[in-house]
């Protein structure tokens, strides 16, 4: 319990930073989504689907390489600085090639209008992807206050920019020009529109490099080529898990205007909408990525415990993510009338995709709890095969439902999609896990929550027919509250704290 108390409070830690942060940059997609019309907010939703990808090629499983091979070393340091070295490199070769190749590259994305934007993306994500060791080692160290502020300081220098470029700057244009015009009317000024989402990225993200100097100046940096052949046929696999992954979950956004060629600006229009509402959903994605920066340091950490405890953390923690996975989903749900309102109205024809994408995303994190199997066990290669077969899922299921769905609702194609792809690989997982790593997880007792959690949400998706939204919203919140008593009681947890209980002790006297 001592793990999983230590989890608990990483967990709090970097999901804190990691909620608050996403929960920041969310607040700019009502920016976007007002500012701009659907058909260019789907460039940006468009082109950071990219991204998502190439970052986790030019990282190609080194963090999990990492704490794998720290974890288990004498010399953590060395596995760190020959990481760095790695992934600083192939950085270094991707922002060439992109400087060159910038050409061909836009017209294969389809934005041969678009070159700057992608060069700028090009250049983040190769510094991002550098930064990620740096950030490794952070979490390694126990460092996580640290790391969470790091983090918030990028999100907050990079609304600021946004705000300062996209409200700002055009007001100041017409009151006090000499203050901004040198470095604004050079790019089009207002007329570069959504560039200057990209360029407050750049900028934030060079912020952040100079923040992590520490974790790379203050090195002795040793390269030991052994070493990093051992961790490339450790990551390899990870790797193609990790392509086939990411691609998995930005396919939607990725493929739709490959689908729609002769609708481009429909095409578009529909990436904007679906982009703008899977952002709703990500409240999810937030508590799944706050989860995994603890989690994986935990699992090695606990891969030196004895047999019984390490396998009772490793079943409590799959658990725990559940209950609040859950909670998250039902909070969402209920107060998605009120939570609407941070999209514009021409975008909320796409709000039947939150649901389905918040499931979905409950599945993907049931997923990754359930890779511990393959990691502990060095079998990499089944995370793999395992992540090809989502990609092949997926694949096939948006090639079949974008277009059977068509314009302007075919973005529903891609969450229903992502839903069926994630609930299969986490049952494959599940069943082959069984066999070479058995963890006695609770699965009645995560059967029953998941049962009250879908009672509760359709129970509140009744009453907003029958009642006026007040009391609607009364009677969510008690559910809510029903829900957290049931899992209180079958959990054992104290629902009344010692100092309330000695208070009413007193009052009975």
């Amino acid at each position: 319990m001592a793990g999983i108390k230590a989890l608990a409070k990483e967990t709090a830690v970097y999901g804190l930073s990691s909620i608050i942060g996403r929960f920041l940059n969310w607040c700019l997609v009502p920016l976007y989504v007002y500012m701009f019309p659907a058909e260019e907010y789907g460039v940006v939703s468009y082109l950071y689907s990219f991204t998502a990808v190439a970052l986790v090629i030019l990282n190609y499983g080194m963090e999990t390489g990492y704490f794998r091979f720290a974890s288990r070393s004498d010399n953590p340091e060395r596995v760190y600085t020959t990481a760095l070295i790695s992934v600083g490199a192939t950085s270094l070769l991707f922002m060439a090639l992109m400087s060159v190749f910038i050409n061909p590259v836009s017209e294969l994305m389809l934005l041969p209008d678009s070159k700057l934007y992608v060069w700028m993306l090009a250049m983040i994500v190769a510094i991002d992807a550098f930064t990620n060791i740096p950030f490794a080692s952070l979490r390694f160290r126990k460092k996580a206050y640290r790391f969470a502020g790091i983090k918030l300081l990028n999100v907050f220098v990079n609304i600021g920019l946004n705000l300062f470029f996209i409200l700002a700057c055009p007001a100041l244009m017409k009151s006090a020009p000499w203050l901004v015009s040198w470095f604004y009317a050079p790019l089009g000024g207002e007329s570069f529109g959504i560039g200057w989402i990209f360029v407050a990225n750049m900028i934030s993200t060079l912020v952040v490099l100079l923040c992590l100097l520490p974790e790379l100046t203050l090195r002795r940096l040793e390269f030991d080529r052994a070493l990093l052949r051992r961790m490339l046929s450790y990551s390899w696999p990870l790797l193609i898990l990790g392509i086939a992954g990411i691609l998995s979950q930005n396919m939607g956004q990725m493929i739709i205007p490959y689908l729609f060629t002769d609708h481009p600006v429909e095409a578009r229009a529909m990436v904007g909408i679906y982009g703008a509402n899977i952002k709703i959903a990500i409240v999810m994605v937030m508590f799944t990525q706050a989860f995994r920066y603890a989690y994986e340091p935990f699992i090695f950490a606990q891969a030196k415990n004895d047999g019984e405890n390490r396998l009772r953390a490793y079943a409590d923690a799959m658990k725990f993510f559940v209950v609040f996975a859950l909670l998250i989903f039902l909070g969402v749900m209920f107060y998605l009338p009120v939570i609407k309102h941070f999209v514009s109205p021409a975008y909320w024809s796409g709000l039947d995709v939150v649901p389905v994408m918040m499931i979905a995303e409950l599945c993907f994190g049931i997923f990754f709890n359930l890779s511990v199997w393959y990691k502990i066990t060095d079998r990499t290669r089944w995370g793999m095969w395992m992540s090809l077969i989502c990609f092949v899922l997926m694949l096939g299921l948006n090639l079949w439902l974008v277009p059977a769905i068509g314009i302007p609702n075919g973005f529903m194609g891609s969450a229903l999609a992502a839903l069926g792809s994630y609930f299969a690989v986490m049952l494959i997982s599940y069943f082959v896990g069984r066999h070479y790593y058995p963890i006695p997880y609770q699965l009645g007792r995560m059967g029953l929550y998941t049962l009250l959690a879908a009672i509760l949400y359709a129970g509140g998706a009744w009453l907003e027919q029958v009642f006026a939204m007040p009391l609607v919203y009364v009677t969510r919140t008690l559910m809510l509250i029903i829900y957290l008593g049931v899992v209180c009681t079958f959990e054992d947890v104290p629902k009344i704290s010692p100092m309330l209980r000695r208070v009413l002790h007193r009052g009975k006297h």
